[in-house]
């Protein structure tokens, strides 16, 4: 059997609550309880997936009409595995998807064949699962630099590019890696979530220098608050994303781990990527995205 693939079920399987358990295999947890049912399902990697893309599974997480949110009734991994999972099923037939062409607007694009390809390894709908799960619990604080002027405290947070990008100038080089990829994945995630919200605040001349200089894009033009053009800050997000997740798969020690090898794929596939998440926000997130994720746009 494919050891990547039984990988890959075992990571799914770290993040699933015994609640989620229940909710995918209630017969099989009544029978063999929380610890023979992990295993099961790790043997046969298939069997997960099936049951993450029943119709089942996708009405106890998302049809309960007294529910507010599905989080309240699943975690959130395992509702957007969900999701992810049922987007490489209604990819498999669809002829067209939206693509994001600035706030508001969007046209159909008939080259789906690019999506269900981007899915159709494990590893990256685990990816892509994984992006989503860690933005419901984001990260912010601050980090004290010496400098010639004594100590001097970097304020950052995990939804705001700059301020994020601001730590690569004050971390350890062991640590570089790890910036590196969270920019590559709020790349991702604000262009693939919350397009109109950064297209709309857009980013101001210090922050665009700030990112550029992050991702050693050169120019001054593009994304400044305000600016005529819509598509600014979207852009700039959408050039430096691949190249912070190719800074960091090279920076990460030889031999790379295996999880970190889709970021390598991502330096390579960022727009189809930021595709599908369009896709799976529009079909699955958008009513909850407020709730689930903050207000991104700033």
């Amino acid at each position: 059997m494919d050891s990547e693939r039984l990988a890959v079920t075992s990571t799914y399987l770290e993040h699933l609550t015994a609640h989620d358990l229940a909710l995918l295999c209630p017969d099989e947890l009544a029978s063999v309880g929380v610890a023979g049912t992990r295993a099961r399902l790790g043997a046969d990697p298939g069997w997960l997936e099936r049951v993450l893309g029943a119709d089942a599974l996708f009405e106890a997480v998302f049809a309960e009409p007294d529910r507010a949110t599905p989080l309240l009734g699943a975690s959130p991994f395992l509702v957007f595995a969900v999701c992810v999972q049922r987007a490489v099923i209604e990819l498999g037939t669809a002829t067209y998807v939206a693509e994001w062409l600035g706030p508001g607007r969007r046209a159909p694009v008939f080259d789906v064949d690019q999506l269900r390809e981007f899915l159709a390894p494990g590893r990256r709908r685990l990816f892509l699962t994984e992006l989503l799960a860690s933005y419901t619990h984001v990260r912010s604080g601050s980090v004290v630099q010496f400098t010639g002027r004594g100590l001097r405290r970097q304020r950052f947070s995990e939804l705001d590019p700059a301020r994020l990008a601001s730590l690569l100038d004050v971390v350890a080089e062991a640590e570089r890696p790890g910036v590196l990829r969270r920019l590559g994945d709020l790349a991702l995630f604000l262009t693939g979530v919350f397009p109109d919200a950064i297209a709309r605040r857009g980013f101001g001349p210090v922050e665009e220098s700030r990112l550029r200089r992050a991702g050693r894009v050169p120019g001054a033009g593009g994304a400044t608050a305000g600016s005529a053009s819509p598509l600014g800050a979207v852009d700039l997000l959408g050039r430096l994303g691949p190249r912070w997740y190719r800074a960091a798969h090279d920076l990460v020690p030889r031999p790379v781990p295996a999880d970190v090898l889709v970021l390598g794929e991502l330096a390579q596939r960022f727009s189809q990527a930021r595709r599908v998440l369009s896709f799976i926000t529009e079909r699955f997130l958008f009513p909850h995205r407020e709730t689930w994720f903050g207000p991104a746009g700033g």
